[in-house]
Order: structure tokens, then sequence, then C-alpha cells
């Protein structure tokens, strides 16, 4: 019954584990893009059953555009209507779909967005639109097919001005690089599958704000491809990004600590940096690791950077992922060995905390690798 600390913000959570989240979905966005998908289906299955049955209540898909209400609306349909028009997810469906122009049987001329502008006609030439005689007409009323080749018949309400002349020319270059099909209706494309059919998936990432060429973080998508703990890996995802409850973190939030100071060292700040890397008690353990591959040197104390470095073997394959195992299995050890310390008063032993993160390391690469055959000793 008490209000407590959000270390991750909500956004960041929600963000797929390749682009630095834990790829939780949000509800309310995923359901948003859910949405979407009924209102495609609404369109493109429009001889079914069910579509006929709300077109014939509510009027179909072009109701949903125009936000046409009726009497007794199902709960259901407002929240298709709501997100329909909900500014965000309105802005990705006109950038995400294209008409396919096939007779003209479903695009309003003016006011539907078919050209290859990107915005409707009615907008692009609002001086023309405001003297046709046809405003919310289709293609297929503005014009007929003579043997298989499209007519237009355009009405106006007055002749044109001479300053509406150049404007008109520009309008019917726009409408006529576009060819007419008599026998194919008109059709919906998602520019964002290559199959060219609506998922909830796309549009969820869109929501997100993610497209599908965003740059993947290189350091999130090794540490999800680790076969350990999910515990483990997300107790790393937390150290890299630096929020854990350490006591620096924990005085950052206002939290009152009366003993700020690093229970192994006693010297300076408990903050990740130091805790994991640069305390005297902990840094020889990383010593002792480098000495088991024949290298030394000095390795960053930023989490992220201390990760990113610790690298050993071609990238991906089976001993550079045991390597990237064991920073996790000597931090994770680490982090328990800190908690005894503070919680328990146990005192800091660095030859039992190395032999259980050599344990816990040894646990992992036993179930993450499928031939391994050896023994703890």
């Amino acid at each position: 019954e008490q209000k407590k600390i959000a270390w991750v913000k909500w956004e960041t959570v929600c963000l797929s584990k390749q682009n630095g989240g834990l790829g939780i979905k949000d509800i309310r966005t995923f359901n948003k893009a859910l949405l979407g998908k009924w209102r495609w289906d609404l369109f493109h299955q429009h001889k079914e059953l069910w579509a006929r049955i709300l077109a014939s209540k509510y009027g179909g898909w072009r109701s949903l555009v125009d936000a046409k209400r009726v009497s007794n609306e199902s709960v259901w349909w407002q929240d298709l209507l709501a997100v329909t028009h909900d500014q965000q997810f309105n802005n990705i469906l006109n950038e995400g779909t294209m008409w396919r122009v096939g007779c003209g049987d479903k695009i309003r001329l003016w006011e539907d967005r078919w050209t290859g502008s990107g915005q409707p006609l009615m907008l692009k030439y609002p001086r023309l639109y405001q003297i046709s005689s046809q405003q919310q007409k289709l293609i297929l009323q503005m014009g007929t097919f003579i043997q298989s080749a499209w007519e237009w018949n355009l009405l106006w309400r007055r002749p044109l001005f001479d300053n509406e002349v150049a404007s008109a020319v520009g309008f019917l270059e726009d409408i006529s690089h576009i060819t007419l099909q008599q026998h194919e209706a008109d059709s919906w494309t998602w520019k964002h599958e290559s199959n060219g059919y609506y998922s909830s998936r796309s549009a969820y990432r869109l929501l997100q704000g993610i497209s599908d060429v965003a740059s993947m973080d290189d350091i999130f998508k090794d540490l999800w491809k680790l076969k350990i703990p999910t515990k483990a890996t997300i107790f790393a995802w937390r150290l890299i990004r630096d929020r854990l409850p350490t006591k620096s973190n924990l005085r950052r939030r206002q939290i009152d600590i009366s003993d700020s100071l690093c229970p192994f060292c006693s010297i300076k700040e408990e903050t990740a940096s130091h805790l994991f890397f640069e305390c005297s008690k902990i840094q020889h353990l990383w010593w002792e690791s480098q000495s088991w591959i024949g290298t030394s040197g000095a390795y960053p104390i930023n989490p992220r950077h201390h990760f990113l470095q610790h690298n050993i073997g071609m990238k991906g394959g089976k001993i550079y992922k045991r390597w990237k195992c064991w920073w996790v299995a000597l931090n994770w050890s680490i982090w328990q060995q800190r908690n005894k310390v503070i919680f328990m008063n146990a005192p800091f032993n660095g030859s039992k905390l190395l032999e259980d993160a050599l344990f816990v390391a040894w646990t992992w690469f036993r179930a993450m690798e499928e031939n391994f055959t050896i023994h703890f000793n």
C-alpha cells in the first residue's frame, strides 16, 4: 500500500529488447493497433456477413472516417471511432496506408489521399475544390469507361478565372497520371509490410515511434542472446542502465540513507561504477579472471562501457558468449554479496564470492551449451 520507486520509465520498459527495453506491451498502444486491424478488415472484407451487418447498422468503414454517429452504438464501435480519429494513430494510418486505384468505386476524388502527393486534392487545390460541383463524389461517379478507356467528366459551378488556370493544369496532370482498372476494385496497401497487408505488429512499432529500420543497440542485442535466467538478464539490464538501488541512486531519489559508503571498502560512496568495478576489494577479481585467458589491462568503470569491452573470441561465438555470461555471473555474485553484508552483517569474503560466481557461470554454461561436459572442479 505504498508508492514504490519507478527505476526505469514505462516508455523504456515497453521498448523491444533489442532497442533497450524489456519487450513488455503497452496495452493502450497495442489496443489501438488491434483496433486498426478491425478497420482494415472492415474495408477489405466488406462482403463478409459480419462486415455487411456493421455496414447496415453503422455505415461501414466510410462512416468511421467521416465520424458519423448513430444511436445505440456499441462500446466496441465507439472505440473504433475513437482510434480512427486519434491524432497520433490517424497520422500513422495516413502515412502507412496507400490507395491502390482500381475502378474508382471506393475513392473520393477530392477528399481521399489517393495521389502520389500524399495529401487530398481538396487541400492541394482548395480554390478548385470550392468551385467543384462534385464534392464528396467517388472517382467512378466523375467519368465513364468508353471501350475500357477512362474519360473524365469534371463539373464546375462557374467558369475558371485566369488566376485559377495554372492550378487547374496541375490538377489535371495529377489525375491523368492515374490509370483506372475497369474490372478491379479499389484497395488499400500497407507500406510497412512486404505483403502489403496491415499488421498490428508494425502498427504498434510505429505508434511507439520505432521504425522498421531502427538501429539496434548491440549491447542489449548481445545481452538478450545469452541463455541465462531472465532475472539475471534483467539485473544486468538494470546495471548497464545504472538503475540498481545502490546507495548513491537511493539518495538521488530522496531516500534517507545514513551511510552512503561502499559496504566492502567503506572508503568511497557506493555507486554502481565503484561497487562493481572500482572497489579495491573487487578489482582483483576482474584481474584474476583476466589472467585465466592470458590478458591484462584496465577496463572502464562505467557499467555500459565495461560490458562492451568485456570481449574475447569472435562475436557471437561460443567463447564470446561464455565471457559475456561470466560478466553477468560475477556482477550478480557481487550484488548478492553486497546485500548479505548490508542486511545480514555477513563478512566480505572475496574467495567465496569468486567461487560462487564460477558456480553460477558453470550452471549457465551447462544449460546453455548442448554438449557441455566440463566438470565444475
